[in-house]
């Protein structure tokens, strides 16, 4: 599969009479954009809001942030399976409004939204005080149960970012960058004295608005599956869930994923990149089992030499890390985790919920529990309120003249799992 991701660089977002790219600026018809929303009877309402890196404006509660692009040459525009009809993805050229991020907020149903601070204290801890925002602040009608609530503010966020993506569609790219790998077979006779490498991604999967969808399928509901890379970069691969925003992997970050692009950057070069496995990470004991077991079979059969994995979420899929863990080392298979730590304000209790003396080589993601102050912001879009309901957060957390003292568990991608931030931890 070959897939060209042709990089428009945006310098700026701006609200006017017409959706269009000119001189590397974002430019948004308001007006044409809600009533396209609209269209989907589950919306009531949607305000429109803009936010720039170092500007004193605080987001919240943010549910998913993506990026914007559309696709001009190969199947599957959009995100198919969720917005439009299935496709398969990983292949063709694909213009990408870089430096654009569509962010989505709305009334909490679940407790782990998160925080976007785009300027100061703040910013240092999210990879999204970097991007320019356009901020869609989603109302559903009345009535909706949760689950519905939830799919409705996701599926608006998706066709919002799609739409937007649609005006680099003529635009010619600052920069193309390339991705391409043959089939296993081909790979091995190109490089033959190279180990072979795969990445198992495990995905949140635990019900309850706490779902990955690979394809629009709910992740609950697969077997591990491999995956050629360029899929997820494609955007097969979303998020749909509301787990602790320090450690969600948004969709934008899915398709970024920065693993991936670091394993590419080493193909042909140290390793021999073999794939990705999506492993879904189950809260039942027989399921951890079936997935665990399963995965590691997968990367046998393949014959991978070494794997990386990592994680999404802690505390109950810190099992499965370790499991899938301990199962390669014992078939002779090398790993590396990459994981966060969730280990109080102090940072002196026990990082994981669970530990396998396998587990040699492991990247901390960072303290989900570290705590931050956060200064007040000139301007708020979304409830800063809602910072008291949000994980990391507590009644008190804002204080009376706008700032907030919360712990990186409330700000979003602050200590991710996939290394798409800053932040790491010192072993001492």
């Amino acid at each position: 599969m070959k897939l060209e991701l042709r990089r428009i660089h945006i310098k700026d977002i701006q609200l006017g009479d017409k959706t269009e790219v000119k001189g590397g600026v974002l430019t948004v018809n308001e007006e044409e954009l809600i009533s396209k929303l609209k269209e989907d009877e589950r919306v009531k309402e949607v305000k429109i809001d803009i936010a720039r890196p170092g500007e004193k404006v605080r987001i919240i509660p943010v549910k998913d942030v993506i990026e914007p692009r559309v696709k001009i040459e190969g199947a599957g525009n959009g995100f198919p399976g969720v917005t439009t009809k299935m496709a398969q993805l990983g292949e063709g050229k694909v213009n990408v409004l870089h430096g654009a991020a569509v962010v989505t907020v709305g009334d909490i149903v679940g407790f782990q939204e998160g925080v976007i601070d785009m300027w100061g204290e703040g910013a240092k801890w999210t990879p999204f005080s970097k991007t320019y925002n356009l901020v869609v602040d989603i109302v559903p009608v009345e009535g909706l149960d949760p689950h519905a609530h939830e799919a409705t503010v996701r599926a608006v966020g998706l066709k919002a970012a799609e739409l937007i993506g649609e005006a680099g569609r003529d635009v010619e790219p600052d920069e193309v960058l390339t991705y391409e790998i043959g089939s296993n077979a081909e790979e091995t006779a190109k490089y033959p004295d190279l180990p072979k490498v795969l990445y198992v991604e495990m995905l949140i999967s635990q019900g309850l608005l706490h779902d990955g969808y690979i394809y629009g399928v709910n992740s609950q509901n697969i077997l591990p599956t491999l995956m050629h890379p360029n899929e997820e970069l494609d955007g097969a691969v979303i998020s749909g869930n509301c787990v602790a925003a320090c450690d969600k992997i948004t969709t934008y970050q899915h398709q970024n994923n920065s693993v991936i692009l670091d394993l590419y950057a080493q193909h042909g070069k140290t390793i021999n990149f073999m794939g990705v496995i999506l492993t879904p990470e189950l809260t039942t004991l027989e399921g951890k089992f079936r997935t665990c077991d399963y995965t590691a079979k997968l990367c046998k059969m393949i014959g991978a030499d070494g794997v990386i994995i990592s994680e999404e979420g802690y505390g109950n899929p810190d099992s499965d890390l370790l499991m899938i863990c301990k199962r390669l080392e014992d078939a002779g298979i090398k790993t590396v985790l990459i994981t966060d730590e969730c280990s109080g304000w102090d940072g002196m209790s026990q990082p994981l919920a669970d530990t396998a003396k396998e587990a040699v080589a492991v990247v901390s993601g960072g303290n989900v529990s570290h705590v931050v102050t956060l200064p007040p912001a000139d301007k708020v879009i979304g409830n800063a309120k809602a910072i008291e309901t949000l994980a990391g957060g507590w009644d008190g957390s804002l204080e009376e003249d706008g700032t907030i003292k919360c712990e990186l568990n409330a700000v979003i991608g602050s200590t991710s799992e996939i290394g798409y931030h800053n932040l790491t931890a010192k072993l001492y």
